[in-house]
């Protein structure tokens, strides 16, 4: 099983749970093992790397408090990238109150994460089942993640456009202007603003990054 191992979660209830889990797998995670802040993990993955004693598996979240010391890197997809920079090999386990099937699939996609499991009901096992899949360089989707999705919305070529131009990081005032150029309409800012937004109701999404994530995994782009 897994020696070194490093947790990076903001919540000291939760990295009490992730450590019996450990400790029952027979891993043994020290107080420096373990970091609040995404920053903190990273140096921790960048010094054991100088050391020649690297990690073979991160477990993190997604979502972190925002706290003091104001931190670069804020959240675990952030995080999860710059580490793959820095050590290509390194295994990671994400383990998020985010239960939706989509954002799971974008990630394994998007990062090749190797396992997801959601905090929930029976979260314990689930977490063994995907160290052991991990160890065995296997890749673990949890059967807990919601697959299907309760919330629809039929895009149309509009919406699809709009979608496609935040994922190039387009800001909405050029929107307006490349849909002008495309002659689709509305094209104005607060007509741009408003569909935006009508769609991430609809579809219960809270801001643009779970948009994306969603439609890649709809295959809407």
């Amino acid at each position: 099983m897994f020696k070194n191992v490093l947790i990076a979660e903001d919540h000291e209830i939760v990295s009490k749970s992730l450590r019996s889990v450990l400790t029952d797998l027979g891993i043994t995670i020290a107080d420096k093992d373990y970091v609040f802040y995404c920053d903190d993990a990273l140096t921790r993955v960048q010094k054991a790397l100088r050391d020649g004693n690297p990690y073979e598996l991160i477990i993190t979240d997604l979502s972190f408090d925002e706290d003091y010391p104001q931190q670069k890197i804020t959240g675990g997809k952030e995080l999860i990238k710059a580490l793959k920079e820095v050590q290509p090999d390194l295994k990671v386990l994400v383990f998020s109150i985010e239960n939706r099937a989509l954002i799971a699939n974008a990630l394994f996609k998007e990062l090749n994460i190797d396992a997801y499991v959601p905090k929930a009901r029976h979260d314990a096992k689930d977490l063994k089942l995907a160290l052991e899949s991990i160890y065995k360089n296997k890749k673990y989707h949890s059967p807990n993640l919601r697959q299907k999705e309760k919330y629809l919305h039929d895009f149309t070529l509009y919406d699809k456009t709009i979608v496609s131009l935040i994922l190039d990081g387009k800001t909405q005032k050029e929107m307006s202007g490349i849909l002008k150029q495309k002659k689709m309409e509305p094209s104005g800012l607060s007509s741009i603003e408003k569909r935006i937004n009508y769609i991430k109701t609809a579809l219960n999404i809270s801001n643009n990054g779970q948009l994306i994530a969603y439609c890649i995994a709809n295959k809407v782009i």
